[in-house]
C-alpha cells in the first residue's frame, strides 16, 4: 500500500522563493469575513491565528479575499481559490495571492478562501468544518454576484493539493447544505479546478498527513468512503480541469488519474494535463502552466477570449 507521510510538505527550498513573496494579506483589495453571524461548528478555545512565511496556522476566522480583474478585461466568472498545505497549514501566497493575481489579469475575479484547518481543539466535528468554509465560500460569491458584477453561473472552485482535496469535496458534496442555507443557494460549482490535488482518504492513494489531520488516525471505513471523493462522483459532478506532475512523489498523480477515470465513466466532462516532471509544487517551476487552463476556460465560454 502506498501511503504518503510527510508533515509539513511545502516547506522546501524549493518553494520558499514562492512562499516568502510578501505577508499574507499584503496587496488585499478586499478582506471579507466569511460568516457574519458566529462560526458555525466551532467551540472555545485558545488557539490563535497566525501568520508566517506567507503560510496561516491555526484559523478561527475565515476569511474571502477578493482580488477584483480591471473593468475593461472583466469576464463575469469568479474562481474561489483554496491553497493548500497539508490540513495543517494554508500555503496563502504561493498558491493563493499569486494564482488569483493571475486570475484576475485574465479577467476572471478572484477570490482567496483563509479556511479553518480541521482541529478537535476548535471544532466539534473537525471531519465537515473545512467543507463548511468551502460551502459558505460558493453560498457568498453566488449570493453577491450582481453585486460583484458576476454571473452566478460561473462561478467555480479551484484547490491546490490538499486544497485541491477541500475543492474536490465541495464539487462532490454540494446535495448536503453543512451551512446554514435557508435561501436554498445552489452549493454547487460550476466548475472545478485541481491541482496535484488530494483525491483519496483510501490508504492505496491518501497522502498520510492529510488524512491523518482531516479524519485522524483510526478512521471508520464509512468516513474514508465519504471523504474519497473518487467515490462521490455523479453524473451531475461539475466539469472538471486537473493538473498533475507524474513525477510527484508526495501526492501521487494516480489520485488525479482515479478521479479522471470515475469522471469519464460517469460522463461529467474533464480535462487532464499530466507534466513528466516537476514533482508536488510544479507551479513554481513551470511558469506556463496556467495556459492550458485558460484555454479549458475559454472553449468551456467561462472565459470569454481577449
Amino acid at each position: 500500500m502506498k501511503r504518503f507521510s510527510f508533515k509539513y510538505p511545502y516547506i522546501t527550498s524549493a518553494l520558499v522563493s514562492g512562499l516568502l513573496l510578501a505577508s499574507p494579506v499584503a496587496n488585499a483589495q478586499e478582506i471579507i469575513p466569511l460568516y457574519t453571524a458566529a462560526v458555525p461548528n466551532s467551540k472555545a478555545s485558545d488557539v490563535q491565528e497566525s501568520a508566517e512565511r506567507g503560510m496561516f496556522r491555526g484559523v478561527t476566522k475565515p476569511t474571502l479575499e477578493y482580488f477584483k480583474p480591471a473593468a475593461d478585461k472583466a469576464s463575469g466568472a469568479a474562481v474561489i481559490i483554496i491553497p493548500g498545505g497539508g490540513y495543517s497549514v494554508v500555503v496563502y501566497n504561493g498558491e493563493g495571492v499569486g494564482t488569483a493575481k493571475a486570475l484576475a489579469e485574465k479577467g476572471i475575479a478572484a477570490f482567496v478562501l483563509k479556511y479553518r484547518l480541521p482541529s478537535d481543539a476548535i471544532m466539534a466535528d473537525k471531519k465537515i468544518g473545512p467543507l463548511q468554509d468551502a460551502q459558505q465560500a460558493i453560498k457568498l460569491v453566488r449570493e453577491n454576484a450582481a453585486k460583484w458584477g458576476l454571473d452566478p453561473g460561473k462561478i467555480g472552485i479551484m484547490g491546490f493539493s490538499a486544497g485541491g482535496h477541500l475543492a474536490s469535496t465541495a464539487a462532490t458534496h454540494f446535495e448536503k447544505a453543512y451551512v446554514d442555507n435557508a435561501s436554498n443557494t445552489s452549493l454547487r460549482p460550476d466548475f472545478q479546478i485541481l491541482v496535484y490535488p488530494v483525491i483519496s482518504m483510501r490508504d492505496s492513494l491518501t497522502h498520510g498527513g492529510s488524512h491523518d489531520a482531516l479524519l485522524g488516525k483510526n478512521p471508520s471505513r464509512a468516513d474514508i468512503d465519504l471523504f474519497s471523493n473518487e467515490l462521490q462522483v455523479r453524473a451531475n459532478t461539475p466539469p472538471t480541469y486537473l493538473t498533475h506532475a507524474a513525477d510527484d512523489k508526495l501526492v501521487d498523480v494516480d489520485n488525479s488519474i482515479a478521479y479522471f477515470e470515475t469522471l469519464r465513466r460517469q460522463k461529467v466532462p474533464v480535462e487532464m494535463h499530466v507534466y513528466p516532471k516537476g514533482d508536488h509544487g510544479f507551479i513554481f517551476r513551470h511558469p506556463g502552466w496556467m495556459e492550458p487552463l485558460f484555454a479549458w476556460m475559454k472553449a468551456n465560454n467561462w472565459l470569454t477570449a481577449n
